[in-house]
């Protein structure tokens, strides 16, 4: 029974809960970004080089002949898809470039708050004494 409700308590906190909310962001976010290089990225970039299709380069690691790399992934033929590894780097640098800046951007946040923090000023010698006068009214 003290498993359980520990385990209740550990669940409920609030970083907890943050940070599921975080993971299932980040899952919607890589999809969004993986649409993003495969259907607009890709393309422009296999335009710029003349037609080529990132998803299609691959090498043929058995005698089996395929000319594409569905054509494989269906005939169940080994082979070393490179092209599909080329996007999951572009992913990758992409999904990187905006946790940086949003890291950044909360970097900047936090430090112009302390800053904040630190430039309150110091009550004056009458505010002090007025609230001296308050704590012992208040304590009789």
């Amino acid at each position: 029974m003290g498993f359980i409700k520990e385990f209740k308590e550990f669940a409920m906190k609030g970083n907890v809960m943050d940070m599921a909310v975080g993971v299932i962001i980040g899952g919607a976010f890589g999809k969004i970004v993986t649409s993003l290089v495969n259907h607009i990225i890709m393309p422009l970039v296999g335009m710029v080089t003349g037609g080529v299709n990132f998803n299609d380069m691959f090498v043929n690691l058995s005698d089996e002949k395929a000319s594409s790399l569905a054509e494989a992934t269906e005939k169940g033929i080994a082979v070393f898809a490179y092209g599909a590894f080329i996007q999951s780097i572009i992913d990758f640098l992409i999904i990187a470039i905006c946790i940086f800046l949003m890291i950044k951007a909360m970097n900047k946040l936090k430090k112009k708050r302390v800053a904040e923090l630190e430039a309150t000023p110091e009550p004056s010698a009458e505010e002090k004494l007025l609230t001296e006068i308050r704590d012992i009214i208040k304590n009789k």
